[in-house]
């Protein structure tokens, strides 16, 4: 089972504008956002996703490809250029990155589904924490 992480979407607006953002790095393949320290878990993480924070709830994954040196005393955290839409689940904010265990990981939605731009989060976080949804 893999591991992935969750990190606040930060400088983002909505869902669809971190959607934009990813997608226009497209045709370099991989977007990268930088962090201070390689996680230890690393290895572990292979096949896993970044779960991306907005509004305190997460709102969607990309896919992992990777950790690399930037050669300036920092890491790339290297991602695909692509949001998938997941069940919304709340989170609460956090400064840089933690580990998320597969079985705490909220499932994709479906072809077609977009519950991410459908529901503000704010008001999913109020249903679930009233156990709604």
């Amino acid at each position: 089972m893999p591991l992935s992480m969750t990190k606040i979407a930060f400088g983002a607006t909505s869902a669809g504008s971190l959607r934009q953002w990813l997608e226009s790095h497209a045709p370099l393949g991989e977007a990268r956002l930088t962090t201070r320290y390689l996680p230890k878990r690393h290895e572990e993480m292979v096949g896993g996703s970044l779960y991306w924070i907005h509004n305190r709830a997460i709102v969607g994954r990309s896919p992992l490809i990777g950790f690399m040196d930037n050669g300036q005393g920092r890491i790339w955290i290297r991602i695909e250029p692509r949001l998938v839409a997941v069940q919304s689940i709340p989170r609460r904010a956090h400064q840089g990155w933690r580990y998320l265990e597969e079985a705490d990981a909220p499932r994709d939605l479906g072809e077609g589904m977009d519950e991410a731009d459908a529901m503000p989060a704010e008001m999913l976080g109020e249903l679930a924490r009233l156990g709604l949804v």
